[in-house]
């Protein structure tokens, strides 16, 4: 079984098992490291997520883990939040943390730079709306958009 394979059925198994803790799978990271993998979970719910959700959804990950036994190396696993800097990779992202600060990365200039932050002002099916200063908006195409993260304000 390739990495791809094993990956889709490990989410098949633990997606349903964190859900039912009240927390959602935000992302999945599973590598081979040598003889080793590596499985990283990324949880996320209303309000963040604690040390305690996380112990709890580890355990749960490894107790189904164990019993349908989907990777047939010795693994590592690591759960966590995904942190006050959080990764936009998609619309619904962007949606949720309307009115927020994020810093984007572009493949291609707009307006003459690659290299934005400002806060998120709207997203909209093709592209998201940051405000840059007071007066300053600028679009970016999502299609265009290469790195996006929240930008950490106390």
């Amino acid at each position: 079984m390739n990495m791809e394979m094993m990956g889709a059925k490990v989410k098949e198994i633990i997606e349903p098992a964190i859900k039912g803790l009240g927390v959602a799978l935000e992302d999945m990271e599973l590598r081979k490291m040598g003889r080793r993998v590596f499985l990283r979970v990324i949880i996320d719910k209303e309000g963040g997520v604690t040390i305690d959700d996380c112990e709890q959804v580890s355990r749960e990950i490894e107790a189904q883990l164990d019993v349908e036994d989907p990777i047939p190396y010795p693994y590592t696993l690591e759960v966590s939040s995904p942190g006050l800097d959080r990764p936009l990779k998609t619309q619904g992202d962007f949606k949720r943390f309307c009115g927020k600060t994020a810093r984007i990365v572009t493949s291609t200039p707009v307006e003459n730079q690659t290299f934005f932050i400002g806060e998120i002002i709207e997203a909209g099916d093709t592209d998201v709306t940051l405000l840059l200063s007071k007066d300053k908006k600028i679009n970016v195409q999502y299609k265009d958009i290469v790195r996006a993260r929240l930008v950490y304000d106390p």
